[in-house]
């Protein structure tokens, strides 16, 4: 079948277009959620070349919407475009992990175990004695990488599984208050350290 003929098919106007459509919302969308989340981090040049790609893929989308407008797959293709590009987007900046958070950990059992391990992973910790509705507690704070939240999730499970903690996004650090964490070569020395010392 020639090209212009299958333009005019059945099946490119009820099938392929709406399919296109939804594709090309989708992506719109989820580079849409990463370019707020790269505005919201500051991450100004990011944003500037995702926000441009952004608009060219609508601008190609609307326009095929206006084109056949008495063609209801290609809006209803549109608005599942639209919906799923925002979950698309909202897991894709979560494989990202970009940016930094504040752990706030709060905890009434002892916490010296779970101090002396995550400041032995690196981590900068700021520890304040405050008192609970039922009595003293400990509270912990650390600002992280949010790739490092999983990490510290498990530490705070292994230490003191009853432990309440929160995490929140941050959106300026002073370089001077910033956690002190152990650079990739001094992590993994210490890893293998350890691994002899068990052999042995």
């Amino acid at each position: 079948m020639a090209m212009p003929a299958f333009f005019d098919s059945t099946m490119y106007t009820w099938v392929v277009l709406p399919t296109l459509i939804f594709i090309a919302r989708i992506m719109d969308v989820s580079l849409d959620t990463i370019r707020i989340i790269f505005i919201n981090r500051h991450l100004k040049h990011y944003a500037t070349v995702i926000g441009f790609f952004e608009v060219l893929i609508w601008l190609m989308a609307i326009r095929q919407i206006f084109q056949h407008l008495s063609n209801p797959f290609c809006m209803i293709a549109y608005a599942a475009g639209f919906a799923t590009g925002n979950y698309v987007g909202i897991l894709i900046e979560n494989r990202l992990s970009i940016g930094k958070v504040i752990i706030r950990i709060i905890t009434r059992r002892d916490a010296d175990d779970l101090i002396t391990f995550l400041r032995s992973a690196g981590y900068g910790l700021t520890i304040i004695d405050a008192e609970g509705v039922t009595g003293p507690v400990k509270v912990i704070m650390s600002i992280v990488e949010r790739s490092n939240i999983e990490h510290i999730v498990e530490i705070i499970k292994q230490h003191n599984p009853l432990a309440f903690y929160s995490v929140e996004d941050v959106r300026f650090v002073s370089e001077a208050v910033t956690p002190y964490r152990l650079p990739g070569p001094r992590r993994w020395e210490r890893f293998v350290s350890k691994m002899r010392k068990r052999e042995e």
